[in-house]
């Protein structure tokens, strides 16, 4: 059985819109914020440095699906779990609830890439990833 990464968000004045429901755009936010968390919990950060490469993971595709309005001031529960990685990615998926209620599914894929160029080249996710990934990915039968 994979661990499960939890975190809580407090909707904040910020992420609404002018009906007082949070603003689709925010969830994304949140999955990103949920990422950096999950990735400072394992020893790992959304920029490395290693052996003189800069590595670091851009977004290359998000999706998020919603089922019910969450507003102003209410604690959203968002778990999330390693989905798949690949060669070069890493597929994360996330749950988000409110008391009790689905309220979304989303999805981020990033790309491994080196930065010393200064543009993003793709390479192999470093095996210093693998291990503490692999903790949280899904089952095959999940």
């Amino acid at each position: 059985m994979s661990q499960v990464f939890k975190t809580i968000r407090r909707v904040q004045f910020r992420d609404t819109d002018a009906a007082g429901i949070v603003h689709f755009s925010v969830f994304f936010t949140y999955m990103e914020q949920a990422e950096h968390e999950f990735l400072l919990s394992v020893g790992l950060g959304v920029i490395n440095e290693q052996d003189g490469q800069t590595i670091s993971f851009p977004r290359v595709h998000a999706e998020c699906d919603y089922r019910s309005p969450i507003r102003f001031e209410e604690l959203v529960e968002i778990e999330m779990v390693v989905q798949k990685i690949g060669s070069r990615s890493v597929t994360y998926q996330f749950k988000f609830s409110c008391e009790g209620r689905d309220v979304a599914d989303g999805l981020i894929t990033v790309a491994c890439c080196e930065f010393s160029t200064g543009s993003p080249v793709p390479v192999a996710v470093p095996d210093r990833f693998l291990h503490p990934l692999q903790d949280y990915l899904l089952d095959p039968q999940d």
